[in-house]
């Protein structure tokens, strides 16, 4: 390959015969393992994950893309387009898939090609959170994460994830972007948490349950903490429902319709997603509902 021609390389239309040569490596291995676990990664997160020279893993990237094994949906050119210079959103392609399918782990049912901009900035917003606080984690030695993958495998059902709960005379369901577990190896204390990433577009309160609403989650993770699930279904004792939103009027405004809950307000913790990405969610200080002082995650 001459000199500068990955340069010339179309950024979303694959082009095998001009890519580079291609021989699979450990490295790329882990890439598509890691893009498949979190659903869609940039390559800025797949970098911190992997470790190495970030040059070295734009061109592995670039050859993973062109020789099929992984995906650039095609959703995030709008933003690209509008909000300058992004390191580029990977997603698992079909021979990623199939090399995953071999060694015994299924990936998900997807088409890249139907993702729309608000999922795709949603998601990648959620694996931005777990790589940085899985990377804050390697500061607290004592400390381990237990991962949704793991929490599924003790649960025998369907969804596990999914909470169905009667709120009033009305049954809801929710399902939290993500659900982990901190746990500390010394002590054996633990912590379930329920992650909601918010984007400032949903109404804070409506009407009527029946269409979603910030009201409406606050209550659901309420009546799900009153019967226990987190107990029952997990077996974890404390409970944390870690809710990162677009800015501070909006933290505060959150805050406020937490305040109206009859019971539950110490499961609520909220943070700005600037607070959270100027250092890591580990670090920051989350505000709570009835106490002005700011907390940590650890120690918990």
């Amino acid at each position: 390959m001459r000199k500068g021609t990955s340069r010339l390389l179309p950024r979303f239309s694959r082009c095998t015969d001009r890519a580079a040569a291609f021989l699979m490596t450990r490295r790329d291995i882990a890439i598509i393992r890691e893009v498949n676990r979190h659903r869609l990664l940039r390559s800025s997160e797949i970098s911190r994950l992997v470790g190495g020279s970030h040059q070295q893993v734009l061109r592995r990237l670039q050859r993973l893309f062109h020789h099929g094994y992984l995906d650039r949906p095609r959703a995030q050119l709008n933003s690209m387009l509008t909000g300058g210079s992004q390191a580029i959103v990977y997603a698992l392609g079909r021979k990623g898939a199939r090399l995953l399918a071999d060694e015994g782990t299924l990936p998900p049912r997807h088409d890249n090609f139907r993702l729309h901009h608000p999922y795709l900035e949603h998601t990648t917003a959620v694996a931005e959170f777990m790589v940085s606080l899985e990377q804050g984690l390697k500061e607290h030695p004592d400390a381990r994460l237990i991962s949704e993958e793991a929490l599924a495998d003790r649960v025998s059902l369907r969804d596990p994830f999914l909470m169905n709960v009667k709120v009033g005379s009305q049954r809801v369901g929710l399902r939290p972007d993500r659900m982990f577990a901190l746990e500390k190896v010394s002590s054996g204390e633990s912590l379930l948490c329920c992650l909601e990433l918010d984007r400032g577009t949903m109404p804070v309160r409506r009407r009527t349950l029946a269409r979603s609403s910030f009201q409406r989650k606050l209550l659901t993770y309420e009546s799900a903490w009153r019967q226990q699930l987190h107990h029952t279904r997990f077996g974890y004792e404390r409970l944390r429902v870690l809710t990162v939103t677009s800015s501070e009027q909006r933290l505060r405004n959150l805050i406020e319709e937490c305040r109206k809950l009859d019971s539950g307000h110490g499961l609520f913790l909220f943070a700005t997603k600037e607070t959270v990405k100027a250092s890591s969610p580990l670090e920051c200080d989350w505000h709570g509902v009835d106490d002005d002082t700011p907390v940590r995650l650890l120690p918990f």
